[in-house]
């Protein structure tokens, strides 16, 4: 009898300890959120006390193992200047990736760590392959604020969180750069990841060179492919990001520097704020190169015959970020809570069982 009885008990208290887990799930959103804010201020102290220093990327590191921008190629694109009337990027090394194909060993992302100024100024290399081509649905609006980053208003989207390695392509890749096949969103809300880029250099052309690594993956093609951002100085904004890769079979190669500007504006590139200037024009695209964004939704504002680009929406700030992430918390918290209720349950019956016998 008295073993019977502690069965039970041992039941109930572990029935007790699943519900009081409950409780604590209910703080999952606080306590994010709490850490994400903290987050933010430890970065901003950090870019305060190394303001005066030249920060250092780790672009030797990657370029040892498996090839991609060296330190003197940053310098010289670190110097070049958009010159207004021509496109928006230029070929580097005729065009070839100085990626190196037979270091795709095993899928995952090198994610660098940012610089003393908190900035994604070093090398973000993918290996990947089929399965990591991202299903869309599972987006989330970003919250994160990289350095430089301005919120847009009005109806003129002018500055994008710009992905080094793209969500459609980073499926099933967690934020240590491992593959993890339980999550299958692509790469969201990644300090490591993220940089401020404006809307044209994000949706109308770095989006024709990650098409091209989607096209390469879905014909099942091993790929390795490199993004950096480049900053001048102790710049906060990029100037621009340079884009490479390869596949294995070298079916795929380009090589590319995509500046960081946006049509009838000029930006400071110290702080990364902007004010209108018509004089800054893009040469259009030829057809065949033009970005599945397409034009059919923008708005041209000509002057001397030359078109502007400008991107009307609702005005992105941390009010709907907020609101976003709460819902998906919230839902995360409602699933956890419906399974420790149905856990709950049967040892409740366990229980009930057990004093019938």
């Amino acid at each position: 009898m008295g073993t019977k009885y502690s069965k039970v008990i041992a039941v109930l208290m572990s029935s007790l300890f699943l519900v009081g887990c409950q409780n604590s799930t209910k703080n999952l959103t606080e306590s994010v959120n709490n850490t994400k804010h903290q987050a933010f201020n430890d970065t901003g102290n950090q870019a305060k006390n190394h303001r005066m220093r030249r920060p250092s990327n780790n672009l030797s590191n990657s370029a040892n193992s498996v090839g991609g921008l060296s330190k003197s190629q940053y310098t010289q694109l670190e110097n070049m200047s958009f010159k207004p009337g021509t496109y928006g990027f230029v070929e580097v090394n005729n065009n070839k990736s100085t990626l190196i194909p037979n270091s795709w060993k095993v899928n995952r992302v090198i994610y660098q760590n940012l610089d003393s100024l908190n900035r994604t100024s070093s090398s973000n290399t993918g290996f990947l392959e089929k399965r990591n081509i991202a299903d869309g649905s599972m987006r989330v609006r970003q919250f994160v604020e990289p350095t430089g980053w301005h919120y847009n208003h009005g109806q003129n989207q002018i500055y994008n969180r710009g992905h080094l390695i793209a969500y459609s392509i980073s499926a099933g890749i967690d934020q240590t750069g491992k593959y993890n096949p339980s999550s299958q969103s692509g790469d969201q809300n990644n300090p490591k990841n993220l940089f401020t880029q404006s809307a044209y250099s994000n949706q109308q052309l770095q989006t024709i060179f990650e098409k091209k690594v989607r096209d390469a993956l879905r014909a099942n093609k091993k790929v390795i492919f490199q993004a950096t951002p480049i900053f001048k100085g102790n710049e906060k904004m990029a100037r621009g990001v340079n884009l490479q890769a390869i596949s294995t079979d070298s079916s795929l190669n380009f090589n590319v520097y995509v500046f960081n500007i946006q049509p009838g504006y000029t930006f400071n590139y110290n702080d990364g704020s902007s004010r209108i200037n018509k004089s800054v024009y893009v040469k259009d695209l030829p057809p065949q190169m033009q970005s599945h964004y397409g034009t059919s939704n923008r708005n041209f504002n000509s002057n001397t015959g030359r078109k502007y680009y400008y991107y009307p929406g609702k005005s992105d700030n941390s009010r709907r970020a907020s609101s976003d992430y709460k819902k998906f918390t919230q839902k995360q918290y409602s699933s956890t809570k419906k399974y420790i209720k149905s856990k709950a349950k049967r040892y409740i019956r366990k229980a009930e069982k057990a004093f019938n016998k």
